[in-house]
């Protein structure tokens, strides 16, 4: 497949938009590790190479091991994340698919709860929702998986 357009350069206001919105993202002061996770998470979710790319690589040069990253679409049945991962994790995949589950179950919400406070799970849910955001654009324009270099790498 080749890519459709550069959607960075054919509307760089909305490019700028969205990369305000993941630079706040990272100011809410939630784990990056965490982060990292929710963000492959989603992509795998979505089918987003790209993000899939970059956020896998971003991981590991954040310190991410190979085996959790691998674990990552079976985290309910590995036992090498914590239960706030756990918890961010399912968060995640509800808020992902909400378009076809049309609802977040008390039980997740619950659980999730537990782990996050009120403002760190509205600020998680941002995240989720950036991710989501990312994912749609690259997918919709076909955007061209190449080889990321993460800026985190030594």
């Amino acid at each position: 497949m080749s890519q459709r357009l550069a959607y960075q350069t054919a509307s760089p206001e909305a490019f700028k938009a969205m990369l305000q919105l993941e630079h706040a993202v990272h100011t809410f002061g939630l784990d990056e590790a965490l982060l990292e996770l929710v963000k492959s998470r989603a992509s795998q979710i979505n089918g987003c190479a790209w993000c899939l790319e970059m956020h896998t690589k971003d991981a590991r040069a954040k310190g991410e091991t190979e085996q959790r990253l691998y674990l990552l679409p079976a985290w309910r049945d590995a036992h090498c994340y914590t239960d706030k991962e756990r918890a961010a994790l399912a968060w995640t995949e509800e808020v992902t698919r909400v378009a076809t589950a049309q609802d977040v179950s008390d039980a997740t919400y619950q659980e999730a709860r537990r782990h996050f406070s009120e403002k760190e799970l509205v600020d998680l849910t941002l995240a989720i929702i950036a991710i989501n955001g990312w994912n749609r654009f690259n997918i919709a324009f076909r955007t061209t998986v190449k080889d990321y270099v993460s800026p985190h790498s030594n």
